[in-house]
Formats: structure tokens, C-alpha cells, sequence
């Protein structure tokens, strides 16, 4: 026996598949754009997470491997030490000595009552990574050597860390540059121990090697010392782009 099939009501008809695949509901597409903003305002905390777990993860790895892992800011973190002491305002000293009339010693507070100088450059490591747009501030080099008196005999400055390890070396006119500079903060912050503070040199035009962290003392002697690095095969003059082997857009 036939049956007749009832007729659908107006609800209950099958709607025309719509092309593209499946329509995205309201409360998804809300929940989506929630989970976006939430990533969005939790990005600098996570950051700055990410930067000092790192930083404190280095100073205690003595096989250097942290150094290969990147994070949020762009840096990664060296050392060719085991371990580096901490410094603060009360035990920090940088000592100019050399061929000057006038060896001396500051604080911390000494450096940060001179004029400051605040640069904006990118940051290239003689490995490969960039770090674009990074604001540096601290003291003229030059201010420091001539508050010194250097002597006619100098030509050269080298540069001691408290790491008791790392050295560098710039010639006298390199390191009378403009943009040579006693650093105390990078990306507007004090430096923090892992990005060589509270005190370290910050060389703008060259690859970041000779941007000795941890500083500790300013010589002037004779002739150009070549640093740590360059002990093991790097070039003393070390201009980005220009230098290394390497074809980096200059800084």
C-alpha cells in the first residue's frame, strides 16, 4: 500500500549547500577574534618571559647551546664563560688607564650624571640574526678619553670585561666616532646582566662582537690589541657589510 509523504513545512525544508564549505558561526567567529586580542595583549609579557628565562638560562650553561636558541627580541645570548659575576650601582667600577694623564675611575652613578647619547640602529651579529631599530643610550666614548687627556703616543683604545675573559680593540679614531658609546640602557631599559650590563661597549657601524658586554676597563695603548675574537679568526676591523666575508647591509 502506497503512502504519501507529507509535505515539509517552511522550517523544516533542506536549505542549497553554500559554496566555500561550512559558514562560521557567530559565537565562533567572536570566540576567534577573543583568542586573537588575548595573544595580541599577552605577547610582551610572554616576551619578556621568553628573554629572561633565557638570560638566566645562559649565565648558568656552560656548554654555550642557549646561545643557538632565539627568542622573542631577536638576540641570543653569549658568553665565552662558564659564569659572569653580577654587578650593580654599588660594586660596578670602569677604570680608563693607559697613555692618559688622568687615570680614572667611576661608578655607576658617575657614568649616568654625564650627558647622554641615545642611538637607533639596527643590531647585526657576524652570524647571521639582524635586530632592527634597537635604541641604545649611554656616554660618548670620545667624552671619556678626552676627560682622560690621551697622550700624543696613543692610538689605539682596548677594552677589559669583568667577565675576566673577553676583550676587544678599536683604533683611536674608531673609537672617537660619534656613534661609539659607554652604553647603559638598550631598548630603553637599563641593561640587563644578560645583555651585558650594567655597562658595555656599544660600537654602532661594526658587528656586534665588538660591542663587548660586562665592561670593566678602557686602556689606551699604542697600537690596536686584537680581542678575543679576533684572536680566533675574526677581522679587527670589523664593519658591517664590509668585513668577515660577509655583504650584510651596513648598520
Amino acid at each position: 500500500m502506497n503512502s504519501q509523504q507529507p509535505t515539509p513545512s517552511e522550517p523544516e525544508r533542506e536549505r542549497e549547500p553554500e559554496e566555500g564549505g561550512s559558514p562560521v558561526g557567530r559565537r565562533l567567529l567572536l570566540g576567534m577574534l577573543g583568542l586573537g586580542a588575548l595573544g595580541v595583549a599577552a605577547a610582551p609579557t610572554l616576551q619578556r618571559g621568553l628573554e629572561s628565562f633565557l638570560g638566566g638560562a645562559a649565565d648558568k650553561d656552560p656548554t654555550g647551546l642557549t646561545g643557538l636558541l632565539p627568542n622573542g627580541g631577536g638576540f641570543r645570548y653569549y658568553s665565552v664563560t662558564s659564569s659572569v659575576p653580577h654587578k650593580n650601582a654599588d660594586d660596578y667600577r670602569l677604570t680608563i688607564d693607559g697613555l692618559v694623564d688622568h687615570p680614572t675611575t667611576y661608578t655607576l652613578s658617575d657614568l649616568r650624571a654625564l650627558p647622554q647619547t641615545r642611538l637607533v640602529r639596527d643590531v647585526q651579529c657576524v652570524t647571521g640574526w639582524r635586530v632592527p631599530h634597537t635604541p641604545f643610550e649611554g656616554v660618548r666614548l670620545s667624552r671619556l678619553l678626552d676627560a682622560a687627556g690621551v697622550r700624543s703616543s696613543a692610538g689605539a683604545v682596548r677594552f677589559k670585561c669583568f667577565d675576566g675573559t673577553y676583550t676587544e680593540s678599536l683604533t683611536l679614531s674608531q673609537a672617537r666616532r660619534a656613534d661609539v658609546l659607554v652604553a647603559l640602557r638598550m631598548q630603553d631599559k637599563d641593561l640587563s646582566h644578560s645583555h651585558g650590563g650594567p655597562v658595555r661597549l656599544y660600537v654602532a657601524p661594526m658587528y656586534f662582537y665588538k660591542s663587548a658586554k660586562w665592561l670593566s676597563g678602557i686602556t689606551v695603548t699604542s697600537d690596536v690589541r686584537p680581542g678575543y675574537w679576533e684572536d680566533r679568526g675574526y677581522d679587527v676591523d670589523a664593519w658591517v657589510g664590509r668585513s668577515n666575508g660577509r655583504d650584510d647591509e651596513a648598520t
